[in-house]
């Protein structure tokens, strides 16, 4: 349920595309693995209130934020709502995970990978986003580098959340 590709560590030596990329795959792969071998009931429990942040609502965020990035901002794709979140609950994919469907979220997750991939699949890193960020023209370089910051610094939260859980560290 919560795997992706194997984990590989980015080359060394590489164009800046196939950089970027790997290191997003690879942020993307660290996420799946603190995940890995987790119950449902384990991948729902929250930090420390006030936070609401879980494994599962980890999951579910990025799933927006991959959609959002590529799909809306990059490709300037129209698409009704979120994924989790509704405009009476615009923090849904970290608040409602209590009855969550974590197959489904997974799934949802992976599907906006694949498509995320889709989209950028043979663009030039120099490709203008057809919808600028606050005012300002961003290019799919800038999205790469930003969704590497994004999981960088979930996977964050990630390895407190994995450590709460079961004790696990590292990786």
């Amino acid at each position: 349920m919560t795997e992706l590709a194997p984990r590989i560590d980015p080359p060394m030596v590489a164009d800046e595309a196939t950089m970027l990329t790997a290191w997003l795959d690879f942020h993307r792969s660290t996420l799946a693995l603190k995940c890995q071998g987790l119950t449902d009931d384990q991948l729902r429990l929250r930090s420390a209130p006030p936070s609401n942040l879980s494994l599962l609502g980890l999951v579910r965020h990025m799933a927006e934020v991959e959609q959002h990035w590529f799909q809306r901002v990059l490709l300037g794709t129209e698409l009704p709502g979120g994924i989790f979140w509704t405009e009476e609950d615009e923090d849904g994919d970290f608040n409602n995970v209590d009855t969550a469907d974590v197959a489904h979220d997974f799934a949802a997750w992976r599907a906006e990978i694949d498509a995320a991939r889709s989209a950028a699949e043979g663009l030039p890193l120099d490709t203008v986003a057809e919808r600028p960020r606050r005012g300002q023209e961003v290019t799919l370089r800038w999205i790469m580098v930003h969704m590497i910051e994004e999981y960088a610094r979930h996977n964050g939260h990630a390895d407190l959340l994995r450590e709460l859980v079961d004790g696990s560290t590292g990786d």
